[in-house]
């Protein structure tokens, strides 16, 4: 199938050639011809699976078959007819870049707006006239609380990653945002997984939906080469770092952490010891995650330290490898982490550094994306043999329980 076959307007499949587009997804081909249709939806993809086109694509469509509804929206700032709600400003702002692309032969017009960036450009934009707004829950509150965005006039609502949402605490703000729209608006609701709580919101918020569910996310990071290497304790992980970053062959890489404060730490001995790295997580503002973001797209930057928070909005086509120096929490982080390398058919790595203590969360993302994670080893950085769990050690001896010299604890602590 081709998009011309979805039929979308002239102006959209040139604009998605441009872009080197001709096919669509699995997850574009089941939604678009679905929300052209004006039914509501609930898709389950995630990272890497076109989500984003398919629910971008039909709305530049509805704009494109009532140009004079542009024309009014011109005419009364504020008030949008299509808007897209994302929880975190990263993809806040891919989801606006894609809008703007695939409706570079339209006239309309993409605002959005997110936290920590300043007002008086937000109202200015506003004030100009919006088609498709893109927000995060917080700010539109704002917005809405001071009368700079009227909902009245809304023809669709998506709430992209919604589980996301949920889980940072915007159920409240997604439920007072749609409240404040049209009973007549088109819903459509984009989750990775769907759970007791989704379904709940689901039910509270779309008529009779469609329902797609695309599990090209498990499969997709097949492409992707996988390894692990164990380590003994935090320092062993840090040699294995180096000696991986000393890698000619990395072009860009991201290392997921799991705190803040750790980021800030690991980038700065990076930077100490000659790498082109800096940090990105939750606590830097919207100035400096952009700064990041910029210098990391244009090649200045060769290794990315991030949290989970940024873990769905980097979009960098030079990633070439992502290692995990923490193991995320859940299965699917693991999948939207690696996610960040291989883009656009090109080839990526990931690597994982764990303890022995983390075989259980390693099985469960094995289980979670059907594939096996083969452990390597390199020489001169081997781990030491692991005992048996309470089990003797070679010594005979009752393995301690507390840290040996290379900080493991044996299990059972």
């Amino acid at each position: 199938m081709t998009f011309e076959q979805l039929a979308l307007a002239p102006q959209l499949v040139r604009a998605l050639a441009d872009c080197g587009y001709t096919t669509p997804t699995p997850i574009q081909e089941q939604a678009i011809p679905a929300l052209l249709a004006r039914r509501d939806l609930i898709g389950s993809a995630q990272t890497g699976t076109g989500k984003t086109a398919a629910f971008i694509l039909p709305a530049l469509q509805h704009l494109a078959d009532d140009p004079r509804g542009v024309l009014r929206s011109r005419r009364t700032p504020g008030t949008p007819r299509v808007l897209v709600l994302a929880p975190t400003r990263e993809l806040a702002q891919q989801v606006a870049d894609q809008a703007v692309r695939y409706g570079s032969f339209l006239a309309a017009r993409t605002v959005c707006i997110y936290g920590g960036a300043p007002y008086p450009i937000q109202n200015r934009d506003l004030a100009r006239g919006v088609d498709i707004l893109v927000a995060t829950p917080g700010r539109l509150m704002d917005h809405l609380n001071r009368g700079r965005v009227d909902l009245s006039r809304l023809d669709l609502l998506v709430l992209d990653e919604a589980d996301r949402m949920l889980d940072m605490g915007f159920v409240d703000d997604v439920t007072a945002i749609a409240a404040a729209t049209p009973a007549t608006r088109q819903t459509v609701l984009f989750s990775a997984t769907v759970d007791a709580g989704i379904a709940r919101l689901a039910a509270k918020l779309l008529r009779d939906p469609v329902r797609v569910e695309v599990q090209a996310d498990k499969s997709a990071p097949l492409a992707i080469e996988q390894r692990v290497h164990f380590a003994d304790d935090h320092s062993h992980k840090h040699r294995l770092l180096d000696h991986l970053l000393a890698d000619t062959a990395i072009t860009q890489s991201i290392v997921f952490i799991a705190t803040k404060r750790d980021a800030e730490s690991l980038a700065l001995r990076l930077r100490g010891e000659g790498h082109a790295a800096a940090a990105l997580h939750g606590d830097m503002n919207q100035r400096e995650r952009t700064r990041t973001l910029q210098e990391m797209r244009r090649g200045r930057l060769r290794t990315l330290v991030a949290t989970d928070v940024a873990s769905r909005g980097i979009d960098v086509a030079g990633i070439s490898h992502v290692i995990n120096f923490d193991l995320p929490r859940q299965a699917e982080d693991y999948v939207h982490r690696i996610g960040r390398t291989g883009r656009a058919g090109a080839s990526g790595i990931a690597v994982s550094l764990a303890h022995h203590s983390d075989r259980g969360a390693l099985r469960q993302i094995e289980r979670f994306t059907g594939a096996s994670i083969p452990a390597q080893v390199i020489a001169g950085l081997e781990p030491r043999p692991r005992s048996e769990p309470g089990g003797p050690r070679k010594s005979g001896r009752p393995a301690p329980r507390r840290a040996d010299r290379g900080g493991y604890r044996a299990k059972g602590r």
